[in-house]
């Protein structure tokens, strides 16, 4: 699906939660519903920095950007809003979400240590091959992520600490990753 597509299906979720079983579950549905705050204070406030942007105005072949996500997810409500705004102007670029959990399961390619995390990007050339995979986080955060999971932390105290980390690197890391990928 397109982004706009998926915006759709998000705020789908959110005014009809019985349609979908999974959102049913009262603690899934309410973390989407933060997950929907933070992609669109991200859409509204984030800008790619002048490298970023150069790099990706700079792409003259066609690629395709297959991001795999859920609504669901917590870093997806950073990255993904962060990817779109990074290409959304470079026609030459296709932006397309896949669901993690609808056929046809692409997610089952691009395992992270084999799990399903999300999200996932994929950017191809216009032949299909994959340039790059990237994901689910930063991997700095992935490394804290991991860190904290050996140490046996909790999931609360490991989403607060990744909320602060994305809150304070407002989106470099990122970047930072896709000119080392792209350039």
């Amino acid at each position: 699906m397109t982004f706009q597509e998926y915006l759709v299906y998000f705020e789908q979720i959110l005014t009809s939660p019985q349609d979908y079983e999974l959102y049913r579950n009262e603690e899934y549905f309410n973390y989407t519903k933060l997950n929907w705050s933070r992609m669109n204070r991200w859409l509204k406030r984030f800008e790619p920095d002048e490298a970023v942007e150069s790099l990706i105005s700079s792409i003259t072949e066609h690629q395709h950007w297959i991001v795999i996500t859920e609504p669901w997810c917590g870093d997806a409500a950073h990255s993904v809003a962060q990817l779109y705004q990074i290409v959304k102007n470079n026609s030459n670029i296709d932006f397309d979400i896949q669901l993690r959990d609808a056929e046809p399961h692409l997610i089952e390619d691009y395992l992270t240590d084999g799990g399903k995390s999300i999200p996932k990007l994929i950017i191809r050339n216009d032949v299909g091959h994959d340039k790059v995979i990237w994901g689910p986080r930063p991997q700095q955060l992935q490394e804290i992520f991991v860190t904290m999971k050996a140490e046996g932390k909790t999931f609360e105290e490991i989403k607060e600490t990744m909320q602060k980390w994305y809150n304070e690197d407002k989106g470099v890391a990122l970047q930072r990753e896709l000119i080392n990928e792209l350039a």
